[in-house]
């Protein structure tokens, strides 16, 4: 987890309603995957477990803003279950769920993304294994 001084910078100019949802989601995200290492990548948070890897081969997923919208970014998100259809995306893996209002949240179907994310291992995709 990065110290909340780095945290608060990188938040410094987030709207407040942006700054609860952002500071929610890292919450979630450690409590789904507690061994999850945090970094700042440019303009976003990174979630990913450092002893399997780099933030792409065992990436949590990642945190991004722009404006009022917070994005949740899945690398491989076109691989995971998404029972409530939230992840949007039209690109060969990366999906994402953008949110704007803390209360319309689906904080469980969230938190059921952050870990099928997590315990996806992207060595089994069809597209990979081609590639042995």
């Amino acid at each position: 987890m990065l110290p909340y001084h780095l945290v608060d910078h990188f938040l410094q100019y987030a709207p407040t309603e942006s700054r609860e949802l952002i500071l929610e989601i890292r919450n979630l995200v450690f409590a789904a995957v507690p061994d999850a290492q945090e970094e700042m990548r440019g303009r976003n948070l990174v979630y990913f477990r450092s002893a399997a890897g780099g933030p792409v081969i065992s990436g949590v997923c990642g945190i991004s803003r722009k404006g009022n919208t917070v994005r949740v970014y899945f690398t491989h998100g076109a691989f995971i279950p998404d029972p409530h259809h939230l992840l949007r995306g039209t690109g060969k893996a990366m999906r994402a769920l953008e949110l704007r209002d803390y209360a319309e949240v689906p904080w469980e179907a969230l938190q059921e993304l952050i870990l099928a994310h997590a315990n996806l291992d992207p060595k089994t995709l069809p597209q990979n294994r081609n590639a042995e």
